[in-house]
């Protein structure tokens, strides 16, 4: 029976469980606040292309990382063996307790936002969509539980439907005619704001990294999984964006409430409302689907290394997953969908978080080429050490965005990454009979 994890994703199940994550619902939110800080049309276009361009830098740095340590965790196993234990665990630490379950919610509440729009059992207030959110999370989490096929499959059929339900949107707008009147409002916001929203929208990408164990021929697979998925969502999002534009204009962009409904409207009104929630809401789903299957196998590489979370690094001798940190993710999640709050908030509140490890992981590259030179890398990052450099100036630069424009917020996500450094001093040491990271 299965008591490690086994190569099981091909390279469309990986290209599905990449395009799937970063395809949430941030697409249809935040395009309206992206073209608030982007000046005009083609700066649009020009902040989503540069999106899509950053990601690939950083995307293609991860594949070195993924290629020459083909372990379960991604980022926890890089910063271990760069850095030493301690920024492993405090990586995992922070995607169990603040990043991956606050991913989860606001993935999973909007879902619930959406899907009450198609139907509210409780004929208007919150319950609904606190009800939508645990019981998505609960349902997705059980799922990946009893099975790897069954989590792969799920993430398929998902990432299917809402690719060709982008493209349905960016059909129908360019039979539309363009808006003879643009709206007016919207207000501005600043670019360095719009490029974190826009990066957000691109956050996915190194998800790979976290199952490279479960991926088969790893050293061909990871490399273009991580390559087409990138290259397949900024294609989208740049069609989309493009679409948007031609419906609405940049004024009408920018003033728009909820963008996809406002786009289609034009070519089908009565029916753009329901339909443009239920695709909405399939897109979350996949997306909550992937950060489920992936944020778990972190917390199961932690419990490898480290006893004081030994117990997440089970994995179950049945069903052949990390049964019991899914488990732990989904409740933690579930907590965390009660005191979530708005959209933006929530991105900034993990924003400084995850782009400190994102300079972390990414720095690696060059740390591990000099620790570790003998280690056989069978991608070497193209462009190599500029592409890495440009991706950590990057996200040097969103950190202090993000701890500028909102600074309490960015403070308390630090304060409870901080509580990670004493859990690290108690629990410090690799258990006997485990296999470390760093070996």
């Amino acid at each position: 029976m299965t008591r490690k994890p086994k190569p099981e994703l091909t390279l469309f199940d990986s290209t599905c469980l990449i395009v799937g994550i970063i395809i949430g619902a941030g697409i249809y939110q935040m395009a309206p606040d992206i073209a608030k800080g982007a000046g005009g049309g083609w700066g649009v276009r020009g902040l989503w292309g540069l999106g899509g361009a950053l990601s690939l830098c950083g995307a293609l740095s991860y594949a070195e990382l993924a290629t020459a340590y083909p372990q379960e965790g991604g980022d926890y196993v890089y910063l271990s063996r760069a850095y030493g234990s301690w920024a492993g665990f405090l990586f995992g630490w922070a995607q169990l307790a603040i990043v991956r379950p606050g991913d989860i919610a606001v993935m999973a509440f909007a879902f619930a936002t959406y899907a009450r729009a198609i139907y509210d059992p409780f004929g208007g207030g919150s319950q609904a969509q606190v009800v939508y959110a645990v019981v998505a999370t609960l349902i997705l989490t059980l799922i990946n539980m009893l099975g790897v096929r069954q989590g792969k499959w799920t993430q398929n059929l998902l990432t299917t439907v809402k690719a060709l339900g982008l493209l349905v949107i960016v059909g129908a707008a360019f039979l539309a005619e363009p808006s003879a009147a643009p709206a007016e409002g919207g207000g501005q916001l600043p670019v360095s704001l719009a490029l974190i929203f826009v990066l957000f929208t691109y956050g996915g990408w190194n998800e790979m990294a976290y199952v490279a164990g479960e991926v088969r021929n790893p050293r061909r697979n990871i490399v273009r999984a991580l390559f087409l998925g990138t290259a397949a969502v900024t294609l989208l999002y740049l069609m989309v964006n493009a679409a948007f534009l031609h419906t609405l204009g940049y004024e009408g962009l920018k003033a728009s409430k909820a963008v996809a409904t406002d786009s289609v409207a034009t070519v089908w009104p009565q029916g753009a409302g329901v339909l443009i929630s239920a695709l909405i809401c399939l897109s979350a789903l996949g997306a909550v689907n992937g950060l489920v299957f992936t944020g778990a196998r972190i917390s199961y590489a932690v419990g490898q290394d480290h006893w004081l979370f030994g117990y997440l690094g089970r994995w179950h001798p049945r069903w052949g997953t990390p049964a019991v940190a899914l488990l732990v993710q989904g409740l933690i999640a579930v907590t965390l969908i009660v005191a979530l709050g708005s959209f933006i908030d929530a991105i900034l509140y993990t924003a400084a978080t995850v782009y400190t490890f994102y300079l972390a992981s990414t720095l690696a590259v060059i740390v591990l080429r000099f620790k570790e030179p003998n280690r056989e890398r069978p991608y070497r990052v193209l462009g190599y050490p500029v592409t890495p450099l440009v991706f950590a100036g990057v996200c040097g630069f969103l950190i202090y965005s993000a701890v500028t424009y909102k600074p309490l917020i960015a403070v308390s996500a630090c304060g409870l990454l901080a509580l990670g450094l004493p859990l690290w001093r108690i629990g410090r040491g690799i258990r006997p009979g485990t296999v470390s990271s760093h070996e």
